[in-house]
C-alpha cells in the first residue's frame, strides 16, 4: 500500500518522465544522425562555411541538427515533468509554453536550413560563374546568400511570434531595388547572356575556327553562355559575347 501511494507521488512521476525523456531525446538524436548522415547530408554541405565552423567548434552540422531534435524532446520532457510536479501552478503558463516551444524548434530549423542552404547556394553560384571574366560578377553569389538568409530570418521570427509585416514589406522593397540596380549594373552581363544564347544556337563558329572580334585574332577553344575564349600565340583571350555584337566578328580564312 505504501509502495503504491509513493508511486503515484507526482515529483515521482514528474522524474520517470524526466527520465524517459533523456533516454528518448537521446536515440532520436542518434537516430536521426544515422538518418541525416544515410541522406548525405554530410557530403551536402561539405565546404560550407557553416560547416566549417562546426568543424571547428569540434562538431558537425550533421550533429548540429541530430542535438536540436534531442534538445527539443529534452525541453518537452523538462516542462512536462515540471507541470506533473506542480512547481509551476499557473495554467495559462504551462499552454502558453507548449504553443510556443514547437514554434520555437521550428525557427532553429529554419534558421539552421537557411545558413547551409545560403552557404551551399554561395558556392555552387560562384562555381558556376567562376568562368565569367565581369567584374560585376563577383556581387551575385553574396546577393544570393543574404537573399536567402534574409528568407530564413523572416519565416524563423514569423514563427515565434514576431510581427514580421515591416520586414515582409523591406523584402519586397529590397526584391524590387534588386531588379532595379542588376539590371543597371550587371546590363553587360545580361547582353553577354543574351548574346550567348544566340551564339549557342546558331553556331556562327565553333572549336577549332579562327576568328576576329574587334581587335583579337585567334583560334576558338571555348565558347559559353557569357565569353568566348581565343588563342593566339600561346595567349588566351577572355571575351565577353557582346563584343560580338559591339564590335563584330569575321571568320578568318587561309
Amino acid at each position: 500500500m505504501e509502495l503504491q501511494v509513493l508511486i503515484e507521488e507526482p515529483v515521482v512521476v514528474a522524474a520517470a518522465v524526466l527520465i524517459l525523456g533523456v533516454a528518448v531525446g537521446y536515440l532520436v538524436g542518434k537516430l536521426n544522425k544515422e538518418l541525416l548522415t544515410a541522406a548525405g547530408l554530410g557530403e551536402a554541405v561539405e565546404g560550407t562555411p557553416f560547416e566549417r565552423s562546426a568543424q571547428s567548434l569540434g562538431t558537425s552540422t550533421v550533429e548540429l541538427v541530430a542535438r536540436v531534435s534531442s534538445w527539443f524532446i529534452y525541453g518537452i520532457a523538462v516542462l512536462t515533468a515540471i507541470h506533473i510536479a506542480q512547481i509551476l501552478d499557473t495554467d495559462d503558463f504551462w499552454i502558453r509554453l507548449t504553443q510556443f516551444v514547437p514554434r520555437l524548434f521550428v525557427a532553429v530549423i529554419v534558421l539552421i536550413g537557411g545558413l547551409i542552404v545560403a552557404d551551399k547556394a554561395e558556392l555552387v553560384v560562384g562555381e558556376r560563374l567562376r568562368s565569367v571574366k565581369l567584374p560585376e560578377v563577383s556581387l551575385i553569389p553574396q546577393v544570393v546568400k543574404y537573399s536567402i538568409l534574409y528568407v530564413a530570418v523572416v519565416i524563423a521570427l514569423g514563427q515565434v511570434g514576431v510581427n514580421v509585416t515591416a520586414l515582409l514589406i523591406l523584402l519586397a522593397v529590397y526584391a524590387a531595388g534588386i531588379i532595379v540596380v542588376g539590371t543597371v549594373a550587371f546590363r553587360h552581363f545580361l547582353v553577354s547572356s543574351a548574346v550567348g544564347i544566340y551564339l549557342l544556337l546558331n553556331q556562327p563558329y565553333g572549336i577549332g575556327d579562327e576568328i576576329r572580334i574587334g581587335d583579337q585574332v585567334g583560334i576558338v577553344q571555348e565558347v559559353d553562355l557569357f565569353v568566348t575564349k581565343i588563342e593566339s600565340d600561346a595567349e588566351e583571350y577572355v571575351v565577353p559575347n557582346r563584343k560580338v555584337f559591339e564590335d563584330g566578328m569575321a571568320r578568318v580564312r587561309d
